[in-house]
């Protein structure tokens, strides 16, 4: 009985070190490759859905202050940086508030931005859209904070069925994606012409009318242009979804958009 204490001490000791290289290798992990991202909002619809989980690539960009918890890294500008492409979707810590957003990248430096009845022009043209039906969801209550979609056909009652106009827009190089229109005439439909500034980036929610993204400049209290150090990674692969307000609800989980591509 006398050797039972120090043995339980020791231990214990050892269950202390082992929690705490685990949160040191997790840190790291987090830090230098991937770090996971849950969707709270339905800014990005319908590439990302309100309870998607991803891991952003953080070796994409490259390292800034922003790589580490609470942007805390003690780097200064960018480090092994590389330049995202038009038509990404990054993870990006906002610029005046001590968040993180979600977004698709839409603007280079030098290019310059327009939305005109809706429709986004780039460097003075129109961007080639093409109708991809409509977008179908339940009007009711998602995720944890309980958001309700706004829809094309409301008033709709819960439980109905909520629509959004949906189209495919090409950004020059190629990239396609869906946006989705819920109102003719929403505030952002008509925009100035927006010059991006070298080293930082314009971005867009996919839901163009349910996004607070670049279109709404930083001195109005929106998000404007995104300097380069604030990047965080990029949304390359969902790899869970669910569509309840708990991940307990395995009912909710929605199987298809397990390891689906992010695009």
């Amino acid at each position: 009985m006398a050797t039972a204490a120090p043995e339980k001490k020791d231990g214990i000791w050892e269950t202390v070190k082992t929690i705490f290289w685990a949160l040191v290798i997790a840190g790291i992990f987090r830090t230098l490759f991937f770090q996971p991202f849950w969707i709270p909002s339905g800014s990005m619809k319908d590439t990302l859905l309100i309870g998607d989980f991803l891991f952003v690539n953080k070796m994409a960009y490259g390292y800034s202050a922003h790589s580490c918890p609470f942007s805390l890294c003690p780097i200064s500008g960018r480090l092994l940086e590389r330049a995202p492409e038009r038509g990404d979707v990054a993870v990006f810590r906002h610029p005046t508030r001590d968040v993180d957003f979600i977004k698709r990248v839409i603007g280079l430096p030098g290019d310059t931005i327009q939305m005109r009845g809706g429709r986004l022009w780039m460097n003075g043209e129109a961007v080639p859209v093409t109708p991809a039906g409509e977008f179908i969801e339940t009007k009711d209550q998602q995720g944890p904070q309980g958001l309700i979609p706004r829809c094309v056909n409301d008033p709709v009652a819960q439980g109905g069925e909520c629509i959004k106009d949906r189209m495919t827009e090409t950004l020059p190089g190629g990239n396609s994606h869906d946006v989705l229109n819920i109102l003719d005439g929403w505030v952002a439909d008509d925009t100035p012409t927006f010059t991006v500034p070298e080293g930082q980036y314009f971005f867009m929610g996919d839901n163009r009318d349910n996004s607070e993204d670049s279109r709404f400049p930083a001195e109005i209290g929106g998000l404007g242009f995104v300097p380069a150090e604030f990047l965080i990674g990029r949304a390359d692969r969902i790899m869970f979804s669910s569509a309840g307000s708990s991940l307990l609800y395995f009912w909710t989980w929605r199987a298809d958009r397990f390891f689906k591509a992010v695009n």
